[in-house]
């Protein structure tokens, strides 16, 4: 249990697809979506219910998910998902996928030039990830100590790149020769401490399951058990999901990639090859720019850097499948089709982060085939907005989204997908609280 406490905490990737996450006033006014600072946005008539809420009279709960049925007709659900999409971010919340759709035909819709790989354009986004990293050390050498955040953030963003080449390394979308995947895949993640193999194992399991409640290893809601546990882990928990939850995926990284008892007993060969690459890095290269630059070289050329990267890594993940519309389903209720086209999001990013991260955030065709490399990415999604553009989700990255997921996606429900923390224990959540206070609602 106590482990199983652990992963929740660190964890970081019905037929009307649960759209009904709304915010409520507590007084029981007409229930309404309301965006995260309470002024509600669209209202509907539904029978009057009763919450048992401790709360002060006339007290608002803001940023508070219920579940609210859909409008029938089909033009007030357009309306409906409109102003639920303003709500949280969104440019659009995609209409429910039928059920007798299967995820085959999806990929059968998808033109076969994107599944093409291009050795050019392949060894094309090394040497952007090379030339871009190469500057950002340069840059971080000769500027100035207040120009150094800009510095760190341009740098660890080019080694996010280094991640996405290994990510397709690892998906056999990078080349047809599986030993020079392996190869260039290990080298790519080698400087960002992250072993190849342990995390090409898990993040096969996300892509096969994912948003499936127990079997995804790309990150979990906090289950209430855990929860309602113990003062001390909830303390850790609502700091975890709340204000470092951009950085969260270090944890995720600590306590997944380096276990070996969590890997099958044909997996274990390829992982210690892996670390023992990993710790030759740490042990070679770490003293290496210790002995040139010293301790505060260290923290300047790499350790700031690779904190960026795992900004991205975070913000990435729980972008691309973390919305309060969107359900972790058990195995059994589990729809593949639904899961990768309605459960991914696709969100833009400004064009140099794009570039950079080569289009990695270009995420829903990636997850309807893995074997679509990178640079066919927006190929592959320009089919899928017109032969299924409805039922996409999209955005373009805004604080009022990285607000909706920090201060509602928190406590798993099956009824409503998401509970705030402060929903269920107001006294233990003043980070969420000030979280909603200093975040920016801007869209």
């Amino acid at each position: 249990m106590a482990c199983r406490l652990a992963d929740s905490l660190f964890l970081f990737t019905g037929p009307h697809q649960n759209y009904a996450r709304t915010q409520k006033i507590a007084s029981h006014n007409a229930p309404g979506i309301l965006d995260v600072k309470g002024k509600i946005v669209f209202q509907k008539k539904i029978k009057r219910q009763n919450y048992l809420l401790p709360v002060k009279r006339a007290a608002i709960l803001r940023a508070v998910a219920v579940p609210v049925a859909p409008p029938s007709s089909s033009a007030d659900g357009a309306e409906y998902r409109k102003q639920l999409s303003e709500s949280y971010g969104f440019e659009q919340i995609g209409e429910p996928l039928p059920e007798n759709v299967r995820l085959k035909d999806i990929i059968e819709s998808l033109p076969k030039e994107v599944f093409e790989i291009n050795d050019v354009k392949a060894w094309k986004s090394v040497l952007v990830s090379v030339a871009s990293y190469t500057l950002g050390l340069v840059v971080i050498a000769k500027a100035p100590w207040y120009l150094l955040p800009l510095a760190w953030a341009w740098t660890g963003t080019a080694i996010t790149g280094f991640f996405v080449i290994g990510h397709d390394c690892a998906h056999k979308s990078f080349s047809r020769n599986k030993l020079v995947e392996d190869i260039v895949g290990t080298l790519a993640f080698m400087p960002l401490i992250y072993p190849y193999e342990p995390w090409r194992f898990k993040h096969d399991q996300h892509h096969a399951k994912t948003n499936m409640l127990k079997e995804d290893t790309a990150w979990h809601p906090v289950w209430k058990e855990e929860f309602d546990s113990a003062p001390l882990l909830r303390k850790a928990i609502v700091y975890g999901y709340g204000p470092f939850r951009p950085w969260m995926s270090i944890a995720h990284w600590l306590l997944w990639h380096f276990d070996l008892k969590k890997f099958r007993p044909n997996e274990v060969k390829r992982v210690k090859i892996s670390l023992a690459c990993v710790f030759a890095f740490m042990f070679i290269g770490w003293p290496l720019i210790i002995y040139k630059t010293g301790i505060i070289g260290w923290v300047k050329f790499w350790l700031m850097p690779w904190l960026g990267y795992h900004f991205w890594m975070s913000t990435f993940t729980m972008v691309h499948h973390t919305a309060p519309h969107i359900p972790f389903k058990a195995s059994e209720e589990w729809n593949a089709a639904q899961a990768q086209l309605n459960g991914t999001v696709h969100c833009a990013y400004p064009q140099w982060i794009e570039i950079l991260c080569h289009d990695i955030n270009v995420h829903i065709p990636h997850h309807i085939s893995p074997r679509i490399p990178s640079y066919n990415l927006r190929a592959a999604h320009k089919s899928l907005k017109e032969n299924w553009g409805k039922h996409l989700n999209e955005a373009s990255w805004n604080w009022r989204l990285m607000k909706t997921i920090m201060t509602i996606c928190h406590v798993y429900s099956k009824e409503e997908n998401y509970v705030a923390f402060d929903r269920l224990k107001p006294e233990d959540s003043y980070p969420i609280k000030f979280l909603r206070k200093v975040m920016p609602d801007l869209a």
